[in-house]
């Protein structure tokens, strides 16, 4: 909400950035695989100059030195080009990996950012973080690694099979006998029931992740009522019903991995081939020194589709892991206006507003509700009435399912994300507070502002004298140096929004941690402004006492407003809440003290 100019540019331009940075990146890719295709193509060099020292040597011919000095001369030249190239493709594969490693999580955020809050509500951290952290980071085999396999795993073998039938194309099919084995065992690692089990693997990872976090959050509550054996419990599920999938995984892939690995190893190979050299040599339909290009060749054949075979987990990982990520990039962001429209004052209108999360189930019905500029409206009802949902339409968190919310006379869909968030300030009850100075954190909202004008909020939000107890005032680093209480953390959050000034406050129980006099007069602060659209969701009801007007949200409908003392003298359903929570928290019914009645 702070950097609206930023923010919009970055928008415009992101789209043409990305396209040359994935240009970019497939370039780099060329590049890595044609290093990778000279490396390969020069590490067969050195094996083909023992087979032609081989050759020399065992030929009943004088030997010839300088021939020799040839040979060896040439196998230390491909040696040396096969070092270099494949470290060059190796690098520049790290390189490019770390680049799409970057732009992925660029784009996430840049794209977390624009989706509804819904959205993360239904999903739970842990699983969030696996994505950007634990899935992006999975793409590195992919990346870094897969390319010079891939190209080993194709281009050494063709390279050596056109060698070889150049020799003898009887020996070469004998050779082959080991990698036809393998590649027939790999359909059996991708079989659906593998593949489901590996699904299944990587969302256990998922709930013992989120089942940590939630842990974690939750820790210090259920230590202060003892239940903190029966909060890991759920930890404990989790890991169990990993340990399952993973043992039930392990079975599956063993025995074709323990196949695999015979039918590669060099000791099979070197059978294969001495059986079948040793058979034609017999026969006389070889030559002994033949069967060397056979011996050296025939490993170089097996080895790099072992190291794919090798890979395949991490490979799979990979693809499961693209799959996770092209999701969250998939879900569809709120919508920006390509004109927007600047709204002529802020008064807010509900008009008609349905609201679901899902299509099944709607939260809010018919919602009708006019804010007035300079008017303070008090949201009341009980627990799941819906009305947090309801407020977090006016910032757009979410677009109403049906209906529309109006500001100056402009449906919000039409009022670009920028200029909403300077008309309409949000103060939550669970306050998130950065890791940086006091200053940059009420700052926020306005980045640029004057020392002096940060003060004065703090002043206005009662926080002010606790700052100057902190090690170093407001440059203090929050996280760092010193955790704010509960309380200090919502009224600095206050601060911001007083100096953000802006038009328009939603108020989501602001004052839950503050202490009588100082929810006193912080809200006095809040709604000190004339002109100012205020809408506070109050659990309290002595916060109702300022309001102008009070509406009572039941199931997801309105169904009583009006001014507090008015819907009181009526004896509906607000007077029976009002009484109710009198009587829960042991006071005297009656009348709401008098400056409620304005």
């Amino acid at each position: 909400m702070t950097t609206s100019g930023l923010t919009e540019a970055s928008t415009n331009e992101a789209p043409s950035t990305e396209r040359e940075g994935n240009a970019g990146l497939v370039g780099g890719f060329v590049v890595v695989i044609g290093l990778q295709v000279i490396g390969a193509v020069a590490g067969l060099v050195p094996l083909l100059a023992v087979v032609e020292l081989g050759r020399t040597l065992l030929s009943p011919e004088p030997v010839d030195a300088g021939h020799v000095r040839l040979v060896v001369v040439a196998g230390a030249i491909g040696l040396l080009v096969r070092l270099l190239f494949t470290a060059a493709s190796s690098g520049m594969g790290h390189l490019l990996d770390d680049k799409v490693a970057l732009s992925f999580r660029r784009r996430l955020a840049r794209h977390l950012g624009r989706v509804p809050i819904g959205w993360f509500s239904r999903r739970g951290s842990g699983e969030l973080a696996k994505v950007v952290g634990d899935d992006v980071g999975a793409l590195h085999p992919f990346i870094a690694h897969a390319p010079g396999e891939l190209v080993s795993a194709f281009v050494v073998p063709l390279v050596s099979l056109g060698y070889l039938l150049t020799v003898d194309w009887r020996l070469t099919l004998i050779t082959l006998i080991p990698v036809v084995l393998a590649i027939a065992l790999v359909p059996l690692m991708m079989a659906p029931a593998r593949l489901r089990e590996q699904a299944a693997f990587d969302e256990a990872m998922g709930r013992i992740s989120n089942s940590v976090v939630e842990f974690v959050h939750g820790i210090s509550v259920v230590k202060t009522f003892g239940e903190s054996g029966r909060a890991h419990r759920k930890f404990l599920t989790a890991v169990d019903a990993f340990v399952t999938i993973f043992y039930r995984m392990v079975r599956g892939l063993s025995g074709i991995a323990a196949g695999m690995q015979l039918v590669l190893s060099p000791p099979f190979v070197l059978l294969t081939v001495l059986t079948g050299g040793t058979i034609m040599i017999t026969n006389g339909a070889l030559s002994p020194a033949d069967l060397i290009p056979f011996l050296l060749l025939g490993l170089g054949l097996t080895a790099p589709v072992a190291a794919l075979g090798h890979g395949f987990d991490d490979l799979q990982a990979a693809r499961r892991a693209a799959g996770r990520i092209k999701d969250v990039l998939g879900v569809r962001p709120l919508p920006e206006p390509e004109h927007p429209v600047v709204p002529d004052g802020h008064k807010v209108e509900l008009r008609n507003v349905g609201f679901g999360y899902t299509a099944e189930h709607e939260v809010l019905h018919d919602i009708d509700l006019v804010l007035e500029p300079g008017s303070v409206t008090a949201l009341v009802g009980p627990s799941g009435s819906g009305k947090s949902t309801l407020i977090q339409l006016l910032p757009r968190f979410f677009d109403p399912t049906r209906g529309s919310v109006v500001l100056g006379g402009a449906d919000l869909r039409e009022v670009g994300t920028a200029r909403l968030h300077r008309t309409i300030s949000f103060v939550f009850q669970d306050t998130h507070l950065l890791r940086a100075s006091v200053a940059d954190n009420i700052a926020l909202a306005v980045p640029h502002a004057e020392r002096e004008d940060v003060v004065r909020a703090a002043r206005m939000a009662n926080i002010h004298d606790r700052i100057l107890e902190l090690p170093h005032g407001y440059d203090t680093v929050l996280g760092d140096e010193v955790t704010l209480s509960g309380g200090e953390a919502q009224r600095l959050s206050i601060a911001r929004a007083l100096l953000s000034d802006a038009p328009v406050l939603v108020l989501d129980e602001a004052t839950a941690f503050a202490d009588p006099h100082t929810e006193r007069a912080v809200r006095e602060a809040l709604t000190a402004r004339k002109g100012k659209t205020v809408l506070v969701v109050a659990h309290r009801l002595e916060t109702i006492s300022g309001a102008d007007t009070v509406v009572l949200l039941d199931n997801g409908s309105i169904v009583e407003r009006g001014r507090p003392t008015e819907l009181l003298a009526a004896n509906g359903k607000f007077a029976a809440f009002w009484n109710a929570h009198r009587s829960a928290t042991g006071a005297e019914t009656g009348t709401p003290r008098g400056d409620m009645a304005r």
